[in-house]
């Protein structure tokens, strides 16, 4: 849900991207513990500098029912749509800020791992800016892996670019984990993903409060845990809070820092789908796909 600030990459580099991965190593690295780093936490409002460099290895090995993701902090069950509305900066001027989420039932084998395809998009003062679809998949003990994204970003309706990464490709780009199994107050922070320029994604995150209460459209949450998540390569010092409740996911986001976005959101709609609706988010999804079709060593979702 954080929108990075990035060079946008031309619709035709898109494709470009596939010739790059057919030279990509995507080999596995296995790990017994799904490799989340035991490093200190940092007692600031910030992440140790080492830990930028502790990045993640997947095992395929050990996600046996990957596409049922039912961790109690961030479920997502296909044909739910979550909405957030809220307010962002841009250019100076507070604008209303809009996030549908919606998880599919499509699904997409990345690296040896089925993975759950969600649909996202991202509208600011009524307009269309940002669309992607974001690959989940949850291992036997419960974390819930992020194994890459493909996002195009539209200047009000025109499209400006698309980017598009996933485990191995480009080169050194690596899973990482959007939640933890059992997610603990103290533990040190641990990588949401990464890859390399010019994707630059190099998310990390860590549990920052538990047991906290708050209020927002779609009711009242108590036992509520903040996630505070940094991106060291775009946005220094800025850090994104997500508030997440039990059973349902994130129902508020705020900022620590000096953000110039300033993104203020809550959660405000919860929807199960329809089979019409569901049926329009999967053809939404695949026509996202579709732009991209070439864009590596995988087969089309299904």
């Amino acid at each position: 849900m954080r929108r990075l600030r990035v060079i946008f990459v031309p619709a035709v580099a898109v494709l470009l991207i596939s010739a790059w991965a057919c030279g990509s190593d995507t080999s596995p690295k296995a790990t017994s513990d799904g490799g989340i780093p035991t490093e200190a936490a940092s007692d600031g409002e910030g992440f140790p500098e080492g830990d930028w460099q502790n990045l993640l290895e997947i095992d395929p090995n050990i996600f046996d029912n990957s596409t049922v993701i039912d961790n109690e902090w961030w479920p997502l069950t296909p044909g739910t749509r979550l909405v957030y509305e809220g307010f962002s900066v841009e250019n100076g001027e507070k604008l209303p800020h809009r996030v549908e989420d919606t998880v599919t039932d499509l699904t997409k084998v990345i690296n040896g791992v089925r993975t759950l395809v969600s649909l996202e998009k991202d509208f600011s003062d009524g307009k269309m800016i940002e669309t992607e679809i974001v690959f989940h998949a949850q291992d036997n003990d419960g974390n819930v892996w992020h194994l890459g994204q493909l996002r195009e970003t539209y200047d009000e309706v025109e499209f400006v670019g698309g980017r598009v990464w996933f485990v191995g490709v480009p080169k050194g780009a690596k899973a990482g984990i959007r939640m933890q199994a059992d997610p603990q107050l103290g533990t040190p922070s641990y990588s949401q993903g990464f890859a390399p320029v010019p994707f630059a994604w190099t998310d990390r995150a860590r549990v920052y409060q538990m047991g906290q209460e708050t209020t927002v459209a779609t009711g009242s949450y108590d036992d509520v845990m903040v996630i505070q998540e940094a991106d060291q390569e775009t946005e220094p010092g800025v850090f994104q809070l997500k508030y997440y409740a039990r059973g349902v996911g994130v129902v508020r986001i705020g900022y620590l820092g000096d953000d110039p976005e300033k993104e203020e959101m809550e959660l405000v709609e919860i929807t199960k789908l329809s089979p019409d609706q569901l049926a329009a988010a999967r053809t939404e999804a695949l026509e996202l796909e579709r732009h991209a079709y070439t864009y590596g060593l995988t087969q089309p979702a299904e």
